[in-house]
């Protein structure tokens, strides 16, 4: 884990274990914060049983695992790892509160703030492809690698935030918004496997998912222009599509989102400072 351990941004690493304690005889490594919008990247000794609120929780070979934190989580968790020695080590996780903001977008086209009929089964068919897309669970670790900008430009919107469309409230914002003009390359932030290219969802446009391992997925949406295909391996930094302006926006940008399984993690808080400015 030390090489792991050299890229992660400083904010990152908030160590909330990693060490040998003495009276539990388990070895337990914990990077991150418990945070609303958090992940946490964790490794125990190979061949130990890991528990997560009473279930099983699904780890690499190598003994790395997951656990993240939703935009309103508020409830603790609590992680029991059993070595194959019988030693226990027992972690509460108490992701901490943040404040979000609001961000209003006016001059969307009426339809696409409240859909009509025909166009909410279209909603729910592209849901349900997304659903799928990311139940995909491999024991892959690619997000070991740590992340890097897929695209560089201003941050136009942020995880978390509620967004009020043309007045109307909606539902908070799920990525990070970074303005680029059409056309501008995108890299894969992490190595992956592609679980998703759709060319035209109805919110989304152009949609991209990439899956880091142990359910830990990237979206890119938005696109212009896709240029993976379903089941192919990219690695880090290789060119995977290019910036948008389809689907729900006002202008021309990429929207970077990331989940664990159903949780929607910040991807800023993997990174260890903001996008450069496109000149």
């Amino acid at each position: 884990m030390l090489d792991y351990l050299a890229r992660l941004p400083a904010a990152f690493l908030v160590c909330l274990v990693s060490a040998v304690s003495a009276d539990e005889g388990v070895q337990l490594e914990l990077l991150g914060e418990a945070v609303q919008g958090g992940l946490i990247i964790g490794r125990a000794p190979v061949g130990s049983e890991i528990e997560l609120d009473g279930e099983l929780l699904r780890y690499a070979a190598d003994g790395y695992f997951l656990i993240g934190f939703g935009r309103d989580d508020t409830v603790q968790r609590r992680l029991v790892v059993r070595g194959r020695d019988g030693s226990t080590a027992v972690r509460e996780l108490k992701p901490e509160p943040r404040e979000f903001d609001i961000q209003r977008i006016d001059g969307l086209p009426p339809r696409q703030v409240t859909p009509d009929p025909e166009s909410l089964e279209r909603i729910r068919r592209d849901a349900a492809q997304v659903r799928k897309a990311r139940q995909r669970m491999d024991a892959r670790i690619d997000f070991a690698e740590g992340f890097i900008w897929p695209v560089h430009g201003p941050i136009t919107g942020v995880y978390g935030s509620q967004r009020i469309l043309n007045g109307e409230p909606r539902s908070p914002h799920w990525g990070v918004d970074l303005a680029a003009p059409t056309g501008t390359p995108i890299i894969a932030p992490a190595a992956g496997v592609v679980t998703l290219a759709h060319p035209d969802m109805y919110f989304s446009g152009g949609t991209l998912m990439l899956d880091h391992g142990l359910g830990l997925s990237s979206a890119f949406l938005h696109l212009d222009e896709i240029l993976v295909e379903p089941g192919q391996r990219v690695e880090q930094g290789d060119l995977i599509a290019r910036v948008g302006a389809t689907g729900r926006v006002t202008g021309a940008h990429l929207d970077w989102r990331m989940n664990l399984g159903e949780t929607r993690i910040d991807p800023q808080l993997l990174m260890d400072e903001p996008p450069r400015t496109i000149p």
